[in-house]
């Protein structure tokens, strides 16, 4: 759920706007008092939840002309619309100059107020996608491009940005659907080979017989219906990186060619008497358990070895609870744009749907859910029905939560740390294993859950 900033000195106006944003238009909302707690707040705010602030012009300790600056110098692009009583022209051509995407005069039209804040945060999605495709058709694919802040994905970013400062050839690994391509990409675009070719191909869907002229070329003539010279992936890829997607999906012959490729850092196209020297990073990614492959024989140990330098694991989506609305609130609006259907939310019911969901598709399944649910929905509020999943409350999902024991069945009282790991347990059961809503529930921080979970 997008998040808006209000920053209103009134405690009576700021309650009237919460409500309006809340209740009627679906955002959640922090508030600031004055200037200085709402530069606070976005500085606290490292995962970019707030969306759009609403800033008050006359305020105490801080007013929004001086505000407004310090804002946009902590999140440049930052959509801010200026609320103020004053109706002076002067006041809006001076607050758009300094930034202000909108002026509005207090009290604000709710109707002017939903189509103004749809409108910006449109335009700023928008903005953000058409970069994000410039970055990507470029070849520069940042990680900060990547969405999720869950622990899990964060320690895989680590790793995937000390992978990015060498040439190390770099094995990803993960289920299906869990962004192996994204990482990729971001790590190529973080390196030194940032802005020259990324060459994806996907080994799965290479036929047998046409791998090695696919991977390494072929001279014209060198057998039937080879009309023309093919340089081949690593000569397409050469001084960039060349990404070798579901790797353990080749053929054992196909192994030995790519194996002495890396080794020798040189390629010998069908029907070429040469080999030639090509200058490629190589990332490979798999889905398969490698080592399993390798105990079977059907993986070479040397090229698993060539492959794993530098291992990289992403997790599931299942894993990521805390990512998963975020994700989708990202897909709806990406979708939302390009079927031309204005702004569009999730409600409370859908949130919690796809929290508890399993998403055995991982990433790409959440992906086509979402496209699937913008073509179902009638208006701008997408339900749970739009995922053919059924009704979801919190006052049923209540009703049925677990009751806590505290008696062992001998009757003798349980330890407070049995009766603690009981109350862990039952948080995770009754919000569908969030780790934030059970550290809310169970009124402690989401660092001390994780800390107490892995003790």
């Amino acid at each position: 759920m997008q998040t808006i900033l209000i920053a209103e000195d009134e405690p009576v106006q700021r309650t009237l706007l919460r409500n309006l944003l809340e209740r009627k238009l679906h955002y959640a909302c922090l508030e600031a008092g004055n200037g200085a707690e709402a530069l606070y707040q976005l500085k606290q705010d490292t995962h970019h939840r707030i969306a759009a602030v609403l800033l008050d012009l006359e305020m105490p300790q801080m007013d929004g002309r001086t505000t407004l600056p310090k804002l946009l110098e902590v999140r440049p692009g930052l959509p801010v619309l200026v609320l103020t009583a004053s109706d002076r022209v002067q006041d809006a051509v001076e607050m758009m100059r300094l930034g202000a995407v909108e002026f509005l005069t207090k009290p604000a039209d709710p109707e002017r107020l939903r189509v103004s804040l749809e409108n910006t945060l449109k335009i700023s999605h928008l903005s953000g996608e058409v970069a994000r495709l410039e970055r990507t058709n470029d070849n520069r694919t940042a990680f900060a491009d990547i969405i999720g802040h869950d622990k899990t994905l964060a320690t895989a970013i680590k790793l995937a940005r000390k992978a990015a400062r060498s040439d190390i050839t770099t094995l990803i690994t993960g289920e299906t659907g869990t962004g192996k391509e994204v990482f990729a990409r971001a790590i190529h675009g973080e390196s030194a080979r940032t802005g020259r070719p990324f060459v994806a191909v996907n080994c799965g869907a290479i036929p047998r017989e046409l791998v090695e002229s696919t991977l390494f070329g072929h001279k014209k003539g060198a057998f039937t219906g080879a009309i023309a010279d093919a340089p081949g992936k690593f000569r397409e890829a050469d001084g960039g990186t060349l990404f070798l997607d579901e790797v353990g999906e080749l053929s054992p012959d196909a192994q030995v060619k790519l194996l002495r490729a890396l080794q020798q850092r040189e390629v010998e196209p069908v029907g070429e008497a040469r080999a030639i020297p090509v200058n490629v990073r190589v990332i490979a990614a798999t889905h398969r358990g490698l080592t399993h492959e390798v105990g079977n024989g059907a993986f070479r140990e040397d090229l698993y070895y060539r492959l794993n330098v530098f291992p990289i694991h992403l997790p599931p989506l299942r894993e990521r609870r805390d990512d998963i609305v975020e994700l989708a609130e990202y897909f709806l609006s990406h979708y939302a744009a390009l079927e031309k259907r204005g702004s569009m939310k999730l409600s409370k019911e859908a949130a919690g749907w796809l929290e508890r969901h399993r998403w055995p598709g991982n990433v790409r399944e959440l992906e086509n859910r979402l496209y699937r649910a913008v073509l179902m929905s009638d208006g701008n509020l997408v339900g749970v029905e739009a995922f053919d999943a059924p009704a979801w409350n919190a006052s049923s999902q209540e009703e049925s939560a677990p009751t806590l024991p505290f008696h062992r069945p001998d009757g003798s009282l349980l330890t407070l740390a049995e009766i603690e790991q009981a109350a862990f347990t039952a948080a995770l059961t009754h919000t569908g294993g969030n780790i934030t809503r059970a550290a809310e529930a169970l009124g402690i921080g989401k660092s001390t859950l994780y800390r107490r979970l892995e003790k």
